[in-house]
């Protein structure tokens, strides 16, 4: 079982699809799984630091969590059958819940808990992407963030 890490939520274009890309902590291989909308919301608006006006329901869940004196230790992403993915959530009192990964994951980096997969899932849907090729995305991102419209405005009369 590897360490997995966030990397942030994507869109598969054109059927506007949220994926969910998880990195190995120690290792090349990315993980993508497909999400649900409100799930690849709730885990962006986390990631970005948004303070909801109220909680969300992955908010709400850290907060009972808390509120019932319990612990979420860390999220597994155990199984991967048919193209479905599926996760357990380990609690304190070495309590286990079966749970979707989109929702582990949202209440996991609300909580601030490892994410770990099983081998087995990252050898069938990990994908190996050249660090290269990330580092030239994210330089491109950066310059598209950075630049503007009048940017390219001809300075020739």
């Amino acid at each position: 079982m590897g360490e997995v890490r966030v990397v942030g939520i994507r869109v598969e274009q054109p059927q506007n699809q949220p994926v969910l890309l998880l990195r190995e902590v120690e290792g090349d291989r990315y993980l993508p799984i497909w999400i649900g909308q409100a799930e690849a919301t709730s885990i962006a608006l986390e990631q970005q630091g948004v303070v909801p006006a109220r909680p969300l329901t992955h908010d709400l869940f850290r907060d009972v969590l808390a509120a019932l004196g319990h612990t979420l230790k860390e999220v597994r992403i155990v199984d991967l059958q048919e193209g479905t993915f599926y996760a357990e959530m380990l609690f304190d009192g070495d309590i286990r819940v079966s749970a979707r990964p989109s929702d582990s994951v949202a209440i996991a980096i609300r909580i601030g808990v490892p994410i770990y997969a099983e081998e087995s899932v990252l050898e069938e849907a990990g994908l190996v992407i050249p660090d290269e090729r990330e580092d030239e995305v994210e330089k491109f991102k950066e310059f598209l963030d950075s630049v503007s419209p009048d940017d390219f405005k001809s300075t020739e009369g």
